[in-house]
């Protein structure tokens, strides 16, 4: 048997696995990344009209939803363009919305605008109506006296 001491290579070094990690701490970073933009960009906060300007999360210069009842004779359209007052608490915001917003729109009922104040006017983006056809046709008697209240 031979005891004689045997000549030692070196052994090859372990690769360092440091780039995939890098590059997928860069990818975690960068996605949340755009999930926060799209996040905060995508919020529409719910006011009511007199809390525009006012309210916290209610400033003029972001996405908002508002919420308030569409003034009697305050109603125009025309080229696509419906244009109409939301008033609340006896504060009052003018709207401008392209096109028609359908459905059981009309004067004296409550709707929520969504969209950005621009030189005091809400330019709406989208309409949404309290009752759908279906609730109007089952419930003519209950939207007929809240109309006559909301435009006394």
């Amino acid at each position: 048997m031979d005891l004689t001491p045997r000549e030692v290579s070196e052994a090859p070094r372990p690769r360092r696995r440091i780039l995939p990690a890098v590059v997928a701490v860069l990818a975690a970073v960068g996605g949340l990344a755009v999930v926060a933009v799209f996040l905060t960009s995508s919020v529409d906060y719910y006011c009511n009209v007199d809390e525009v300007g006012v309210r916290d999360g209610c400033a003029d210069d972001q996405r908002l939803r508002v919420q308030g009842n569409v003034d009697e004779g305050s109603l125009q359209s025309r080229a696509g363009q419906t244009s109409f007052v939301l008033s609340f608490n006896g504060v009052s915001l003018p709207v401008d919305y392209e096109g028609e917003p359908g459905g059981v729109f009309q004067e004296c009922i409550p709707v929520v605008a969504h969209g950005r104040v621009v030189d005091g006017i809400l330019v709406a983006t989208r309409i949404e109506v309290k009752h759908s056809n279906e609730y109007k046709a089952e419930n003519a008697d209950r939207l007929d006296q809240a109309e006559k209240t909301a435009c006394s």
